[in-house]
């Protein structure tokens, strides 16, 4: 790892790099500021190590530079829409914004997008979407990268999703899991920091297990719990993909593939607690699963126990205290390249 780089110099980098390939500056400020968060989370798998392959995909055609999605139905509280390729956060962006406004007044809001792209941490929007009140559920399919339980060719993505919801006191909790071992993008970042894998993530194209992480980037992606993981998976790509007619399995092509149209779809839903008809007991009974998880005596070899969303919380606080983000040196080269190839200096890359 190198020395800190100030959160706000990355965000106005990543800005201004995507605004040189045709982004518009709102959508390119958003797409930053989501990379930037997932580092301050410890989350660099899906941070500015990303960056550059958005970069290639906008170079290619592949990701449209300027999105503008097309409303094909909308039944009041569900709406689908076509990202017609574009940039993945501002479709999910959208689908939030949307998927809220229709829960205000509906009490439920639904969205699928399909022809999106890759949207980095999906906790980005449903936490959004929490702060504002809203309980709320984020799907989407990716490119293949586990093979079905039993077998050892990859046809199913990561297929990643997140819950979040209102807590008391203005917090919120929420989870954001892949159903692999593992995210890629950690793979990934294993590799860009010259860092050996644990053998239960990966296995090679000849299905053997692997600590390397480009055989592991080459091969197949463990579910996690197993054969649970598999099936999780499977029903992820049928509400991102079957559902909103995107692409499914091995049709989706993902962020590191400069010139393939992804083809993936999302599906956001947001739930309002007070048309459930007791919103101050919904905060109750929420403060009462925080304190007694919080409250039960500690296993061997812990000091806490963290409610879901804590950690990310801790992290980015002690990124901000410690004076900002670390990055990997591979990640760091890629976006000197980067930086020439545009022509945005950033004089923090070193």
């Amino acid at each position: 790892m190198t020395a800190r780089i100030d959160p706000q110099d990355l965000r106005t980098f990543g800005t201004r790099v995507l605004a040189a390939l045709g982004v518009p500056e709102t959508d390119g400020a958003l797409v930053a500021d989501s990379l930037v968060q997932a580092d301050l989370w410890g989350h660099q798998s899906h941070g500015f190590l990303r960056l550059p392959w958005y970069a290639a995909r906008l170079r290619s055609g592949a990701m449209r530079a300027v999105t503008d999605p097309a409303v094909l139905s909308d039944t009041g509280p569900l709406l689908l829409l076509d990202g017609r390729d574009g940039i993945g956060q501002v479709l999910a962006d959208r689908a939030r914004a949307l998927a809220t406004e229709r829960a205000r007044a509906h009490g439920v809001g639904v969205v699928g997008v399909r022809n999106s792209n890759h949207f980095g941490t999906a906790m980005y929007f449903t936490r959004r979407a929490a702060r504002d009140g809203f309980v709320s559920l984020l799907t989407t399919n990716a490119s293949p990268a586990m093979a079905p339980w039993g077998g050892r060719e990859k046809v199913l993505g990561t297929n990643p999703w997140s819950i979040a919801a209102p807590a008391p006191d203005g917090g919120v909790v929420a989870v954001d899991i892949a159903n692999t071992a593992v995210a890629r993008g950690k793979i990934y970042l294993a590799k860009n920091r010259g860092e050996a894998i644990p053998e239960n993530w990966a296995l090679t194209a000849d299905g053997a297990p692997t600590t390397d992480p480009a055989e592991g980037v080459l091969g197949v992606i463990l579910p996690m719990a197993g054969h649970k993981g598999y099936a999780i998976t499977f029903l992820v790509d049928v509400l991102s993909g079957a559902l909103t007619g995107s692409a499914v399995g091995t049709g989706v092509h993902g962020p590191y593939e400069a010139e393939a149209r992804s083809g993936c779809g999302h599906l956001f839903l947001a739930l309002d607690p007070a048309a459930f008809g007791d919103p101050t007991g919904y905060e109750e009974r929420v403060r009462q699963l925080v304190d007694e998880v919080k409250g039960v005596p500690l296993a061997q070899g812990f000091d806490e126990v963290f409610v879901p969303g804590e950690v990310e919380d801790r992290a980015e606080a002690a990124a901000l205290a410690a004076g900002g983000i670390e990055l990997a040196e591979g990640s760091l080269a890629e976006l000197r390249e980067l930086a020439d190839s545009t022509g945005v200096p950033f004089e923090a890359l070193g």
